[in-house]
């Protein structure tokens, strides 16, 4: 803290200019309980030893987990994170990219709350990509609040009694006689009280309290946390258009370029001629982009940009481009065949990736009267970001500086070092608002796309954009899946034995050539992690190839494992002749603590197992509270149905019921949807209820229309008009959110993504009670008969 913000050069055109610290002071500053720190002291009396190759037992790293295992692991020094100028205005650093979550106000929030501030002074800033100053910045796997929520309280604590330090110092008082409230420093014997902006230069040289020292609120005392009343720090700005999102970036002297990409992934450009293109008014140069090599991780899919005074000139440039493709080795593929070979193999015995008891044996012993099997089929989906992807760059001598909406700067800042050939700290990346991403822009691509066009126009900024059409058809697409799931029924109906086969090209097929057969991240997403009453579960996987870049999505392979398995259950409950929810909560069985490494998942959202069992008592109480909320039991008019569905992902539980009405012609009408989570600690009521509500939206969505599908190694859709998303008259009249076991003794669970994976399964179930016909393949629309309709 500080009569200005210590923070980089980045942001140093915010705030005032004048400070009295030092940076030799300020360098000299002791961090707070720095990553390093706490995991030697978590560790101390722990010794685990290994033995290398050669024989020799050593010393092995205890395993890290959560927070501790990511790059940058986590920060928790308040001179990183907070400022106060001498009026009192206090400033917070957002680290975490804002693509509508409210990340960029929950964390601030944190530290407000935690140190005293009055939320109308505070103001947010956003970080550049900086790892070692701020920790990790990827936003994916929904753990912003979960694994900076500790930290950030600790960040604003801090803060709060090194100002109740200075107080103290100035007053010649003991530290226990003043207190940090509403913004001030009060000294309870005389009454006295100053401001935290009088007392933020003296604070800023205070020790760093840490460890034991630190005090932190108890919940009672909270004054933001948990209260679900703090406006989006930027709702204003986003309402009002005022906001800087990657497309709204402009800088004096900008050209702007689009590319023309090979329609098959892998494919190479054969030969090309640009003549007609440079011949378009407003076309300023032509730039060959080298297509990738080994597996295509990040790197650009290669292709041709054409770079223009404005964006229309661009576009009208790239169409006048000649261009002939070599498809190279996927070029054949083509869904409706893919399908043929996805059914296969997961018809046919695979790796074993769980294996309690002997379900093959159950099943072989079995008469067929007691044998249910059934297969399930889910498309390749896009991540369709309502802001396609756009990054400007400015490349000017041995520096550069990138101006993007990225869930993971540092991947971006590695890859602009590497292909410019500069050291990271030379590359700045100032990350802007996300119109969206669902893990479509934690992969930079599109940054690497500009960079190497920048290169050749140094000194001149250069923005390059995708067209909605790019990308539909170069996305990283959420994989396409046949879950085939065998189960031996007893005579109480209950299934004694569970075979589920998943076969699906994998992520891993995006870092490794060749790579394939789903990764533990993969399948540890409501696959291997069941945590079913039953004696007799296999999980196997099969090894097939892949034809596209495959990435992560949101929720990633929670949507097709859940879609199978809860569908699949709502089969098992309807053939023995019982309640669904009732037959669900048996089947779960009572309230336990389960270890996920019994269940063969050793990942476990990369968190310790110990910390983090699977607790079916919270499982069931999100069953309870949606059912609930629905009404679940009430009587129903004819053709109208209600079906349920339930998830464990990215550590959180959700239970969802969808009412629908399906009209005599087949029209699907979504009347209502309850949706509950039990996330842990609720830090922000309201950004919950806005996921929960978002995540019902998106999961219609897919389940109704998403589909990529591919002809001869080429992306059929191209835009809205072919691969719909809901639109208002689709969606349902009413979404009751239900937030449960509000438990700040729990370590928290995500929110972004674990409110997808119930909605598809729990809408097919509601179809099926309405009208008795089983949804097995998504999507469910075949045509559109009416407005506000879908046709099963």
């Amino acid at each position: 803290m500080s009569a200005r913000p210590l923070l980089p050069s980045a942001l140093a055109s915010d705030f005032p200019s004048s400070n009295p610290l030092s940076s030799a002071a300020r360098s000299s500053m002791p961090l707070a309980d720095p990553p390093r720190r706490r995991f030697l002291r978590q560790s101390i009396g722990t010794l685990v030893l290994a033995v290398t190759p050669l024989g020799v037992v050593v010393a092995a790293e205890p395993k890290k987990y959560g927070a501790d295992s990511m790059p940058g692991g986590t920060v928790d020094d308040p001179l990183a994170f907070v400022s106060i100028d001498a009026d009192g205005a206090v400033t917070i650093v957002a680290h975490r990219a804002e693509m509508g979550t409210g990340v960029r106000t929950s964390l601030p929030m944190v530290v407000a709350d935690e140190m005293q501030a009055d939320w109308s002074r505070v103001r947010v800033v956003q970080a550049v990509a900086d790892e070692a100053r701020y920790g990790n910045q990827n936003v994916d796997g929904s753990r912003s609040v979960r694994h900076f929520y500790e930290p950030m309280r600790r960040v604003g604590a801090a803060a709060r009694q090194m100002l109740e330090a200075a107080a103290a110092a100035r007053w010649e008082v003991p530290p226990g006689e003043v207190r940090a409230l509403d913004h001030r420093v009060v000294h309870a014997g005389s009454g006295r009280s100053l401001g935290f902006g009088e007392l933020a230069a003296d604070a800023a040289r205070m020790p760093v309290p840490k460890g034991d020292a630190l005090r932190l609120k108890d919940k009672a005392e909270f004054r933001y946390i948990g209260k679900g009343e703090v406006r989006p720090f930027d709702q204003a700005a986003i309402g009002e258009g005022r906001a800087t999102y990657g497309f709204d970036m402009h800088l004096p002297g900008m050209v702007y370029a689009v590319v023309a990409r090979p329609p098959v992934v892998g494919g190479k450009l054969r030969r090309w001629n640009a003549d007609k293109a440079r011949q378009v008014p407003g076309v300023l140069g032509i730039v060959e982009i080298p297509g990738f090599s080994g597996a295509p991780m990040f790197q650009p899919l290669g292709g041709v940009a054409v770079v223009a005074r404005n964006t229309w000139a661009a576009m009208q440039g790239r169409a006048a481009l000649e261009l002939e493709w070599d498809d190279g080795p996927n070029g054949d593929y083509t869904s409706s065949s893919y399908r043929r070979t996805l059914e296969a193999a997961a018809r046919a015995p695979g790796k074993a990736l769980r294996n309690d008891g002997d379900a093959p044996g159950a099943w072989a012993a079995a008469p067929a009267a007691q044998r249910l099997s059934a297969e399930y089929y889910l498309p390749h989906v896009a991540h369709a970001s309502m802001e396609p992807p756009a990054a400007t760059v400015l490349v000017d001598g041995d520096r550069c500086e990138v101006w993007t909406s990225v869930q993971n700067p540092a991947a971006a800042q590695a890859g602009v070092a590497k292909l410019l050939g500069l050291e990271p700290a030379r590359v700045k990346v100032n990350v802007l608002l996300l119109g969206g991403g669902f893990g479509r822009k934690s992969k930079p691509d599109y940054v690497a796309e500009a960079a190497i066009v920048a290169k050749t126009m140094p000194g001149k900024p250069v923005k390059l954009v995708w067209t909605r059409e790019d990308d539909l058809r170069h996305d990283y697409l959420h994989t396409v899946s046949v879950e085939h799931l065998e189960a031996v029924v007893g005579a109480d109906g209950k299934p004694r034995s569970w075979l589920h086969r998943t076969a699906a090209p994998s992520i891993a097929s995006l870092f490794v050539v060749g790579g394939k057969g789903q990764l533990p991240v993969e399948t540890g997403m409501t696959a291997i992690n069941i945590p079913f009453d039953i004696p007799n579960v296999r999980i196997e996987g099969a090894e097939v190839d892949a034809h596209a870049r495959i990435g992560w999505f949101r929720s990633v392979s929670n949507i097709p494992h859940a879609f199978a398995v809860q569908c699949f259950v709502a089969e098992l409950a309807h053939r023995a002749g019982r309640d669904h929810k009732a037959y669900a909560l048996d089947l779960i069985g009572p309230p336990r603590r389960i270890d996920p490494t019994t269940l063969s998942d050793g990942w476990n959202y990369t968190e310790s197992p110990q910390r983090y069992p699977i607790d079916t008592g919270r499982m069931r109480g999100v069953i309870e509270a949606a059912t609930g909320g629905a009404g679940w039991g009430r009587s129903l008019p004819k053709r109208r149905g209600l079906g349920m569905a339930w998830a464990y992902s990215f550590l959180s539980y959700t239970a969802c019921v969808v009412e629908v009405t399906v009209d005599a012609g087949g029209d699907v009408k979504v009347e209502a949807v309850d949706i509950a989570i039990d996330c842990g600690p609720q830090i922000n009521p309201e950004r919950i209820r806005a996921q929960l509500e978002g995540g019902v939206i998106m999961g219609l969505s897919l389940a109704l229309s998403g589909e990529i599908s591919f002809d001869r190694g080429r992306v059929v859709q191209s835009n809205f008009h072919d691969y719909p998303v809901l639109r208002h008259h689709e969606a349902p009249r009413v979404i009751r959110t239900h937030l449960v076991n509000d438990d700040h003794t729990l370590p928290p669970g995500g929110v972004g993504e674990p409110p997808v994976p119930p909605v598809a399964p729990a809408l097919c179930n509601a179809i099926f009670a309405a009208t008795g016909k089983r949804i097995r393949q998504l999507p469910l629309r075949a045509a559109s008969a009416s407005p506000g309709g879908t046709k099963t």
